[in-house]
């Protein structure tokens, strides 16, 4: 485990241990990796650990890329779900009465198949991480063992649920900046999107304009890395 979510972890167990967090309720941990992945989420994680996203982010060779997106999707669910549990004692019914990511950007949950609904943070996020849980664990998309086909719009699919994701980032950077200051938990929120927007842009899952409530975030984080 690379060192970012190790301390987010550290940070969770505290929270559970003194009673201070209803993370329970929203984290929705994924099961284990399809037998034969682990070796994909090692190299992933020895990358992230060299300190280089270019390079973490780049399909190993000789590696098929719909095994190689389904385990960093999955890994980006699970970052997401922690990041938004050490701050989701702040994201309440009254101070989130609606999912925005600043004044200009609203949204409104849709699965797909059903008329879009306005809600609060906390409601959407709770409904959009059982969402994704739902596909995560239906091994009609996300298959349980290596070398099982994966569905014709399995790109499709994923670039669905990580341009949902991707909102959250969005609402804690707009909504609550200022918590994640308090817990010091700023750098791994930074490297956890500048993960998520280094992967996403390799593999073109994302359309720039879905970047657009962090946009001038993103880019300064990104220039650092290449300057």
């Amino acid at each position: 485990m690379n060192s970012f979510l190790f301390l987010i972890n550290s940070h969770l167990a505290m929270n559970f241990l003194f009673g201070k967090s209803s993370y329970q309720k929203t984290f929705k941990p994924k099961k284990n990796l399809p037998d034969g992945a682990q070796h994909l989420k090692d190299y992933a994680e020895a990358t992230l650990g060299s300190g280089n996203l270019g390079l973490a982010v780049k399909l190993p060779d000789g590696e098929d890329l719909c095994e190689w997106v389904a385990v960093n999707t999955v890994d980006f669910y699970n970052q997401i779900n922690m990041l938004y549990g050490t701050i989701q004692d702040y994201c309440t019914e009254e101070s989130c009465s609606i999912m925005t990511a600043g004044p200009k950007y609203e949204y409104h949950w849709s699965d797909g198949t059903s008329k879009p609904i306005k809600c609060s943070a906390p409601k959407y996020i709770d409904l959009l991480m059982t969402w994704v849980q739902e596909q995560l664990e239906d091994e009609k998309v996300f298959p349980d063992k290596i070398g099982v086909a994966f569905p014709k719009n399995f790109l499709s699919i994923c670039k669905n649920i990580l341009k949902k994701l991707f909102r959250v980032y969005a609402h804690i950077y707009h909504c609550h900046f200022s918590n994640v200051i308090d817990l010091g938990e700023e750098p791994h929120l930074n490297t956890s999107l500048k993960h998520f927007v280094y992967f996403c842009n390799e593999f073109h899952l994302i359309e720039e304009k879905q970047y657009a409530p962090l946009r001038d975030l993103i880019d300064k984080l990104i220039n650092k890395d290449t300057k």
